[in-house]
């Protein structure tokens, strides 16, 4: 693993990672390369833990794994995960199992890199917990090509509020946007992450979820690069006030946004 920059772990709270499990490693990186000019670099790894970096100009912006086997066929789909910096995994896990989460990973060292665990909040949504060793998370956010939003789809989002809030210490500021309330939630004055209900736009049977954005330079031209090598556009690019957005799919099924972040 790569150290970073000799710098300190990002801040307690704070979306610092993200990356992706799919059955087809190979076939996902060129797709992101076409999409986001991404790079991988392999990281030295016992075979049984593959692990690529996507880097962008050389800086580590995300990571990709394969999805075994045996994972496809317990049905776990390709997905992007988010990963959140604390500076205590193990005591974070635990307090979130107090809180009502189902920690379906426990803690554990991945190499000298950090330490990870993995959970289901009380909402259902799923989210990674990351205690930085040699790898601290990301190198770069908001701008083209890296990861610059976290957003919570769910149908409580005060039972969401009350369980990030009391493990993280997260603040949060409540908006209405295009007639809908939208929470920021916000760490030593940083916003990292949104929440808002799904109830209205989503169809019942879709569970509780994190979704990862990538800002871009231009929305429509990224769309039009997915569209061309097979990905899904679920949501077509749209002006909101935060910049030009779209939503989309994978061609082996992992979902993720993007935005020209708007400069005002």
């Amino acid at each position: 693993m790569r150290k970073g920059a000799g710098i300190l772990a990002h801040p307690n709270g704070l979306f610092a990672w993200c990356d992706l499990a799919l059955p087809d490693t190979a076939a996902g990186a060129d797709f992101y390369k076409r999409v986001f000019g991404w790079e991988t670099e392999d990281v030295p790894a016992p075979e049984s833990m593959p692990y690529s970096f996507f880097t962008k100009e050389g800086r580590i912006v995300a990571g990709m794994g394969p999805l075994s086997e045996e994972q496809q066929e317990q049905g776990v789909p390709p997905m992007w995960s988010a990963y959140i910096a604390v500076d205590d995994v193990d005591a974070v896990a635990a307090r979130a199992g107090e809180l009502g989460a189902n920690v379906v990973m426990q803690p554990m060292d991945i190499m000298d890199a950090g330490r990870m665990a993995y959970l289901f909040d009380p909402t259902g949504a799923a989210v990674g917990l990351w205690q930085a060793g040699n790898h601290i998370g990301a190198d770069v956010f908001n701008e083209p090509g890296a990861m610059c939003w976290n957003e919570l789809a769910t149908r409580d989002v005060d039972g969401a509020i009350a369980f990030y809030t009391e493990l993280l210490g997260w603040k949060t500021d409540t908006q209405e946007y295009g007639g809908f309330d939208y929470v920021t939630c916000v760490v030593d004055d940083r916003s990292t992450a949104g929440i808002y209900d799904m109830s209205a736009f989503m169809p019942d049977g879709v569970p509780a979820h994190w979704s990862v954005y990538f800002a871009v330079d231009d929305t429509d031209v990224a769309v039009a690069t997915a569209r061309e090598l097979g990905g899904q556009i679920d949501r077509e690019p749209t002006d909101t006030p935060f910049g030009r957005m779209a939503a989309m799919t994978d061609p082996q099924g992992a979902s993720f946004y993007v935005i020209a972040l708007s400069s005002e």
